[in-house]
C-alpha cells in the first residue's frame, strides 16, 4: 500500500499563502504546536482534501474555510488558530464600529479562493496529486494530477486506494474517541454497517422486504377470494334447483290469484249494474217531488239573502266601532306627553316667578339705596351753599380797620421777619404743600375704604341670602332624592318579584311538563308491560298445549360476552321475538290457536323444514370479523333456528372494519358493529340504537298515582301565582312616578347649580373687594402716619418762625394791644382758613357719595337686565303652556266627538243586531217549512245515496283490483282495452267539490255515478270463470280460493329461493376464471419479490458478517496489545457480541465488552475515562484493520489518557507503523510525539497573521 508524502495548503483557514506539511518517508509523524497555532487546521486540511463535507470541519459553508486576514485587536485566538469575535461589542478595539485604515485594507485584500493538495505515492512508486479547491463563488473543484474531475470520479479514485469517505476509515476526529466509547449497541451496529458497506443495501433491503410482504398479503387475499368463489358456486348450484321448483309453484299461485280476482271483479260488476238500475228508478221519482218544493226553496233563499245583507251591515258597524275605539285610545295616549309637558312648564314657571320675585326685591333695594345716596348728595350740596352764605355775612360783621402807618409798619416788619426766617419759611412752604397732598391722598384712601366696606356689607348680605336659598333648595333636592330612592327600591323589588314569579312559573311549567312526560312514559310502559305479559302468557299457554313449542329466540340464546349484547340484538332484529317450534305442523296449530284467540300475529320458526342459507366463507380469517352465530351460546338442538335468525350476518369490532368488509372486500353480508351500527348487503347503513329489551323503568300503579298528585300540586301552585298583567300594571305606574321624580330632581339639581354659580360669582366679587380693602387699609395707615409726621414737622417750623416774628413784632403788637402777631393775623386770617377747611370737607363727602351712587347704579342696571331676561323667559313659558293647553283642548274635543260617534254606533249596532235576529228567525221558519216538505225527498235521496255508496264502494274495489293487477302485472283475461288506461288514483277523490256545488246537485250526482261506472274502455273476459264461481249465494267460494292461495304462498315462503341464482352462477364462474389468473399472478409476483429480497438480504448479511467476524477477531489482539505492559504481560480482554443471534444481525445491537488487566467484567459505562479511551481506540484500530487505508490520522486522541496509557498507545503505533500503515498524529503529550519518526511543528506568526510549519526528522538524532 502507498503512503502520504506531503500536504500542500494555500489560503486554507489560518494558513495564509502557500504552505507544505512534509511527511516524507516517515511512517510515524506527529504534528505539534501550542493551542491556537492552527495544528488542528492541518487535520481539517487532510479531511477536506479527502472529500469530507464542510459541516464536519467546524464550518457552515465552504467560504468559511478560506483564509481571512482581518483579526480584531480584542479577538481571542481559538485552538484552531482562527479568531474569535470580540466580546465587548467593539470591532478592532475602536468605538462605534470604527476601523483603522490597516484593517480596512486587510479586509479588501482577503483572498477569495483556497485549495489543499495531498501528494500520495502508490505501491508502484508513482505520485498522485489529489487537489480540492474552493472557488470564488464558494463551490468545490476537484483535480487529480492537475486534471479536473467530478466529485464522483474523485471519490472513486480515493476508494481505489481503499480510502473510504463515507466510512472515514482514515481519520479520527477530536472527540470521536469519547463518542465511540459512549455508543449504544444500535449505533455500533450502524458503524460496522458503514465500514462493511452493507449500509448501502439498507434502503433496497427495506423496499424489497415491504414489496415481499405486500405480495404475500396479496397472494393470501387472492387465495381467500378463490375459496370464497368456489363456495359461492356450490351455493348457487343448490339455489338453482330451488328456483326451478319455486317457479312452478309460483305459476300455480298466479293462476289461483287470477281466478280469485276474476271472481271478485265479476261480483263487483254485478252489484254495480243492479244498484245503477235502482238509482235510475229513484231519480225519476225524485224529479216529481222536487217540483213541489221549489216555492219553499225560493222563500228560503230570499230570507237568507236578507239575513246575509243585515249580517254584512253588522260586520261593517263592528269594524267602525273598533276603529273609533282605537282612535279614542290613540288620543288618550297622545294626551299623556302633553299633560307631562304642561306640568313640567308649570313647575318651571313657578320656580321662575319665585326667582323674579327675589330678583325684583334685590332691584328695589338697590334703587332705594341709590335714591338715599342722591338725597344725601343733595343735602351736602345744600349745606355747602348755606355755609358760603353764612361766611359772607361773618366777614362783614367781624372785620377791623387799620391806619395807613400801622399797615406800613406791619409790612416793614413783615419783610424783616420774612428775611430772617426765609429758610424756615421756604421749608415750611414745602412741608405745607406736602401736607396738603398727604391730606388729599389720605382723604381719598379713606373714601375708598368706606366705599369698599359698604359694598362688602351689601355683598355679604346677598351671599347670606343666596346661601339660605341654596340650603332650602338642597333640602328639597335631598327630599326628592329620598323619595326617588324609595320608589326605585320599590320598583326594583317589584321587578325582582316579577322575575322571581316568572322563574317560579317557568320552573313549575317545566316540572309539570316533566311529570306529564313521565305519565306518558308510565302509560306507554304499562301498555308495553301488558303486551309483554300477554305475550309471555300466550307462549306459556302454547308450551302447555303444544309440547313442540321451545320458546322465543331472545330467551333461547345469550351472547358469549357482554360486549356482544348490542350487536346480537341488532343482528337478530325482528327475529328476536320469533318462536321456535319443532315441526311445521306445530307452527300451523299455533297460528290457528292465535287466530282463535284473536291474538296479534307472531313469527314461528319450525326446526324440521326451515331453510338455512350457507354462511359466506369469505369472511373466515378476516381480522375483527366473526359470524353472529359464533358470538351466541345456545342449545345445539336449536342450531338451525338460531342460524336462520342470524341470517348469515357478521359482528365486526368497529365501523371501519364493517365498511371495509362490505365496501372494499365486496363481501355481501349484513355487518353489525359492537355499537349497533349496521352495514347492509346493499351498501346502505343504519345507525342509532335499538330499544333496550325490558330496559325501561317499570311503573307501578302507586307511581302513577304519585305522579298524578304531583301534577295536580303543580297546577294548584300555578293558579296561586299572581297574574303577570297586574304586576306589570303596578310596575308601569311606579315607573311613571319615578320618571316624574327624576325630572323634578334634575330641575332641583339645575337650580342648585344656578345658586352655586351665582353664589360663587358673589363670593368671588366679595373676595375681590376684601382683597382691595386689605390692600388700601395698609396704604391708608401708612399715609395717615406720614401725614401726622408732616404735621409735627410743620408745627416745629411754625414755632421757629413764630419765635422770630415775636421778637420783631413785639413792639408793634404791644402798641396795638395784641398778644402777638399771630393774634393780629388770626383776627384777620383764621376765618379764611376755617372756610377753606370747611369747603374741603364738603368736597370729600360729595366725592364719596358720588362714587357710591356710580357703583349702586351699575349693580341696579345688571339686576334690571337679569330681571328682564327672566320675565321674557316666563312669557315664553306662558305662551308654550297656552299652546299645550290649546292642543290638549283640541284633542279632548276630538275625543269627545269620537266618543259621541262611538255611542251612536253602539246604539245602531243594537238595532241592527235586533234586525239580524229577526231575519235569522225568518230563515229558520222558512227552513222548517222546507224541511217539512222535503221528508219524502230526503228519504229518496238517502236511498239514492246508499245505492251510490254501494256503487262507489264496489267501483273502488274493482278499480283497486285492476290497479293491483296493473302494478303487480297480474295478467287477467281482457276482451277489450288495456290495464295501462287505468288511472293511478281514484277519480272520485279528484272531484272538484266547489264545481259540484256550482253545477247543481243532480249534475254532481250524475257525474259521481258516471265516474263510478266508468270502466276506462276495459272489458273483462269472464268466460274463463267457472259457472260454480258465478253463483252469488255460495259464501264458501272465497274461503276455498283464499285457502288455495294461502297454501301455495306458505309453500313458496318455505322455499325462499334465490331467483337470480342461474344468472349469478354464470357470473361467478367467469369471476372464478379471472380470480384463478389473479391468484397465479400473485404467486409469481410473490416468488419474484422473495427471490429479490433474499438476494439483497444475503448480500447484506455477507458484507456485514464478513466485517463483524474480522473485527471480532481483531479486537481481542488489538486490545491485548494496547493494554499489555511489563506488569501485565497478558494485557486485557475485549470482545464483540450480537444481542440477538438471527440471520439479520444488522438489525440487532452489538455489545462491546472490555476487561482491563486484573479487573472483572464491566459494561463500558462503568469503566474509567482512560479505560474507555483505550477500549475505544482498540475498537477503532480493529475497525481500521478490516479495510485499512494507507494512512491513519489521529487528532489528539491521547487528551484524556495518563502517561502510562500514552506510553502504551505510542508503543502500539511504533510496532504497527511501517509500509502499509502510516500514522499521522496530532498531540500535545510529550510521551507520544517524542518517539515519533518525524515532527511537524505548527506555530503562529503574528507579524503576517498566519500559521506556519517546521518539519524535523527525529531519526537523525537516534
Amino acid at each position: 500500500m502507498g503512503k502520504l508524502i506531503r500536504l500542500e495548503l494555500f489560503n486554507f483557514k489560518s494558513y495564509k499563502g502557500h504552505h507544505t506539511l512534509l511527511f516524507g518517508d516517515s511512517y510515524f509523524t506527529s504534528i505539534i504546536g501550542p493551542n491556537g497555532s492552527g495544528k488542528s487546521n492541518s487535520m481539517d486540511a487532510i479531511s477536506f482534501v479527502l472529500g469530507i463535507k464542510s459541516s464536519h470541519l467546524r464550518s457552515s459553508q465552504l467560504r468559511d474555510l478560506v483564509y481571512r486576514g482581518r483579526v480584531m485587536k480584542t479577538s481571542k485566538i481559538q485552538d484552531d488558530g482562527t479568531a474569535a469575535p470580540a466580546t465587548n461589542g467593539h470591532v478592532n478595539g475602536y468605538q462605534d464600529g470604527e476601523e483603522d485604515e490597516s484593517s480596512q485594507r486587510a479586509s479588501r485584500n482577503d483572498p477569495k479562493t483556497a485549495w489543499v493538495m495531498a501528494v500520495y505515492e502508490d505501491d508502484a512508486g508513482d505520485e498522485q496529486r489529489w487537489k480540492r479547491s474552493i472557488t470564488s463563488n464558494g463551490s468545490s473543484e476537484y483535480r487529480i494530477n492537475d486534471r479536473q474531475v467530478t466529485a464522483q470520479q474523485y471519490n472513486e479514485a480515493l476508494e481505489a486506494e481503499n480510502i473510504l469517505i463515507k466510512a472515514r476509515n482514515f481519520l479520527v476526529f477530536q472527540g470521536d474517541v469519547e463518542a465511540i466509547a459512549s455508543q449504544s449497541p444500535q449505533d455500533l451496529t450502524r458503524l460496522i454497517e458503514q465500514i462493511s458497506g452493507s449500509l448501502e443495501y439498507k434502503a433496497e433491503y427495506e423496499r424489497l422486504k415491504a414489496e415481499a410482504e405486500q405480495a404475500n398479503e396479496n397472494q393470501n387475499f387472492q387465495l381467500h377470494r378463490r375459496r370464497g368463489i368456489n363456495s359461492e358456486i356450490k351455493q348457487y348450484q343448490e339455489q338453482k334447483k330451488e328456483a326451478e321448483n319455486f317457479q312452478k309453484k309460483t305459476d300455480e299461485k298466479d293462476e289461483a290469484v287470477i281466478t280469485h280476482i276474476l271472481w271478485k271483479l265479476y261480483h263487483f260488476q254485478r252489484v254495480m249494474d243492479e244498484s245503477s238500475a235502482q238509482i235510475h228508478d229513484h231519480q225519476e221519482n225524485l224529479k216529481e217531488f222536487r217540483r213541489n218544493v221549489e216555492a219553499f226553496e225560493k222563500k228560503l233563499e230570499q230570507a237568507r239573502k236578507e239575513q246575509a245583507k243585515v249580517g254584512r251591515e253588522v260586520g261593517k258597524i263592528e269594524r267602525n266601532i273598533k276603529e273609533k275605539e282605537k282612535s279614542i285610545e290613540d288620543k288618550e295616549n297622545s294626551l299623556v306627553p302633553i299633560d307631562e309637558k304642561i306640568a313640567q312648564s308649570t313647575r318651571d314657571m313657578a320656580v321662575l316667578r319665585k326667582r323674579i320675585e327675589d330678583v325684583s326685591k334685590d332691584r328695589d333695594a338697590q334703587k332705594a339705596s341709590i335714591q338715599k345716596l342722591e338725597k344725601d348728595l343733595a343735602t351736602v350740596e345744600k349745606a355747602r351753599q348755606q355755609f358760603e352764605k353764612q361766611w359772607a355775612e361773618t366777614l362783614k360783621k367781624q372785620g377791623k380797620e387799620l391806619s395807613e402807618a400801622d399797615r406800613k409798619e406791619y409790612n416793614a416788619l413783615q419783610a424783616e421777619a420774612m428775611k430772617k426766617s426765609s429758610d424756615n419759611r421756604a421749608k415750611l412752604a414745602t412741608l405745607q404743600r406736602q401736607l396738603k397732598g398727604d391730606e388729599a391722598t389720605t382723604n381719598s384712601l379713606k373714601g375708598k375704604i368706606d366705599t369698599f366696606e359698604a359694598a362688602i356689607d351689601k355683598l355679604q348680605g346677598e351671599v347670606d341670602s343666596l346661601e339660605d336659598r341654596r340650603k332650602a333648595s338642597q333640602e328639597a333636592a335631598d327630599q326628592i332624592k329620598r323619595d326617588l330612592d324609595t320608589k326605585k327600591q320599590k320598583f326594583t323589588h317589584l321587578q325582582s318579584e316579577r322575575i322571581r314569579i316568572n322563574h317560579h312559573r317557568t320552573e313549575l311549567d317545566e316540572k309539570l311538563s316533566g311529570v306529564k312526560r313521565e305519565l306518558e312514559d308510565a302509560e306507554g310502559s304499562q301498555r308495553q308491560d301488558n303486551k309483554e305479559a300477554k305475550t309471555r302468557s300466550m307462549i306459556n299457554d302454547l308450551k302447555r298445549i303444544y309440547p313442540g313449542v321451545r320458546g322465543r329466540v331472545g330467551e333461547l340464546c345469550r351472547p358469549k360476552q357482554k360486549k356482544f349484547d348490542e350487536a346480537v340484538a341488532t343482528a337478530l332484529g325482528r327475529e328476536f321475538d320469533a318462536v321456535v317450534v319443532d315441526t311445521e305442523k306445530t307452527a300451523m296449530d299455533c297460528v290457528q290457536y292465535l287466530k282463535d284467540q284473536r291474538f296479534p300475529p307472531m313469527t314461528f320458526i319450525p326446526l324440521d323444514n326451515i331453510k338455512v342459507s350457507t354462511p359466506n366463507s369469505a369472511i373466515k380469517g378476516l381480522h375483527g370479523v366473526r359470524l353472529t352465530i359464533e358470538t351466541i351460546d345456545f342449545d345445539r338442538s336449536l342450531e338451525r333456528a338460531i342460524a336462520y335468525a342470524c341470517g348469515g350476518s357478521v359482528v365486526c369490532d368497529s365501523l371501519d372494519i364493517a365498511k371495509d368488509t362490505v365496501y372494499n372486500k365486496k363481501i355481501q353480508v349484513k355487518a353489525v358493529t359492537l355499537q349497533g351500527a349496521v352495514v347492509n348487503k346493499t351498501g346502505t347503513m343504519t345507525g342509532g340504537r335499538l330499544p333496550n329489551k325490558g330496559g325501561k323503568r317499570r311503573f307501578q300503579q302507586q307511581d302513577v298515582e304519585n305522579l298524578e298528585k304531583k301534577a295536580e300540586m303543580y297546577v294548584n301552585e300555578l293558579k296561586k301565582l299572581p297574574l303577570e298583567n297586574s304586576l306589570a300594571a303596578e310596575e308601569k305606574d311606579l315607573q311613571k312616578e319615578i320618571n316624574g321624580l327624576e325630572l323634578r330632581f334634575r330641575e332641583q339639581q339645575n337650580e342648585l347649580k344656578a345658586f352655586g354659580q351665582n353664589l360663587k360669582s358673589k363670593q368671588k366679587e366679595l373676595d375681590h373687594l376684601e382683597r382691595q380693602l386689605g390692600e388700601y387699609e395698609p396704604k391708608y395707615t401708612e399715609k395717615a402716619a406720614e401725614l401726622e409726621s408732616t404735621r409735627t414737622t410743620v408745627a416745629k417750623f411754625e414755632k421757629a418762625i413764630s419765635d422770630v416774628e415775636d421778637k420783631i413784632f413785639a413792639g408793634f403788637c404791644k402798641r396795638l394791644g395784641y398778644e402777638n402777631i399771630r393774634a393780629y393775623e388770626a383776627q384777620q386770617g383764621s376765618l379764611e382758613q376755617e372756610a377753606a377747611q370747611k369747603r374741603q370737607d364738603f368736597e370729600v363727602q360729595k366725592q364719596r357719595i358720588q362714587s357710591n351712587i356710580t357703583w349702586e347704579s351699575s349693580q341696579y342696571e345688571a339686576t334690571n337686565e337679569r330681571l328682564k331676561t327672566m320675565q321674557a323667559t316666563l312669557m315664553r313659558s306662558e305662551k308654550g303652556v297656552a299652546v299645550y293647553e290649546k292642543e290638549k283642548s283640541d284633542i279632548e274635543e276630538a275625543q269627545g266627538r269620537d266618543q259621541e260617534e262611538l255611542d251612536n254606533l253602539l246604539d245602531t249596532l243594537e238595532e241592527v243586531k235586533a234586525d239580524h235576529a229577526e231575519k235569522s228567525k225568518r230563515v229558520a221558519e222558512a227552513k222548517a217549512d222546507l224541511q217539512k216538505r222535503s221528508k219524502d225527498i230526503d228519504a229518496r235521496l238517502k236511498e239514492i245515496s246508499n245505492l251510490e255508496a254501494t256503487v262507489q264502494k264496489n267501483s273502488a274495489g274493482k278499480l283497486a283490483l285492476l290497479r293491483r293487477c296493473k302494478l303487480e302485472q297480474i295478467q287477467i283475461p281482457l276482451a277489450a282495452g288495456s290495464l295501462d288506461d287505468i288511472p293511478n288514483e281514484d277519480v272520485l277523490l279528484r272531484q272538484d267539490q266547489d264545481a259540484m256545488d256550482i253545477d247543481g246537485e243532480e249534475d254532481a250526482e250524475a257525474d259521481i255515478l258516471e265516474a263510478a261506472m266508468d270502466d276506462y274502455g276495459i272489458e273483462i273476459d269472464f268466460d274463463k270463470l267457472d259457472e260454480e264461481f258465478k253463483n252469488p249465494d255460495d259464501e264458501e267460494v272465497e274461503d276455498k280460493l283464499q285457502e288455495k292461495i294461502s297454501s301455495l304462498t306458505a309453500e313458496l315462503e318455505k322455499l325462499n329461493p334465490n331467483m337470480r341464482a342461474i344468472e349469478r352462477l354464470e357470473s361467478v364462474k367467469s369471476r372464478l376464471e379471472s380470480t384463478e389468473k389473479d391468484f397465479e399472478d400473485s404467486r409469481a409476483a410473490l416468488k419474484a419479490a422473495r427471490d429479490a429480497f433474499v438476494q439483497v438480504k444475503d448480500k447484506r448479511f455477507e458484507l456485514f458478517n464478513k466485517a463483524f467476524m474480522h473485527i471480532q477477531e481483531q479486537i481481542t489482539h488489538v486490545y491485548k496489545d494496547l493494554t499489555r505492559s511489563d506488569a501485565y504481560p497478558l494485557g486485557g480482554q475485549a470482545y464483540l457480541d450480537i444481542e440477538e443471534d438471527t440471520d439479520t444481525p444488522y438489525l440487532s445491537g452489538i455489545k462491546y465488552h472490555a476487561m482491563p488487566p486484573l479487573k472483572r467484567f464491566r459494561d463500558m459505562e462503568h469503566l474509567s475515562g482512560g479505560e474507555k479511551t483505550m477500549a475505544a481506540l482498540a475498537l477503532l484500530f480493529a475497525i481500521h484493520s478490516y479495510q485499512p487505508s494507507p494512512f491513519f490520522v489521529l487528532d489528539e486522541v491521547d487528551a484524556a489518557l495518563d502517561n502510562a496509557n500514552v506510553e502504551k498507545i505510542k508503543k502500539y503505533i511504533r510496532e504497527h507503523a511501517g509500509p502499509g500503515m502510516q500514522f499521522i498524529v496530532i498531540s500535545l503529550k510529550t510521551g507520544l510525539f517524542q518517539d515519533s519518526e518525524s515532527l511537524i511543528g505548527v506555530y503562529r506568526d503574528q507579524d503576517v497573521n498566519s500559521s506556519k510549519t517546521l518539519t524535523l526528522d527525529l531519526r537523525k538524532y537516534v
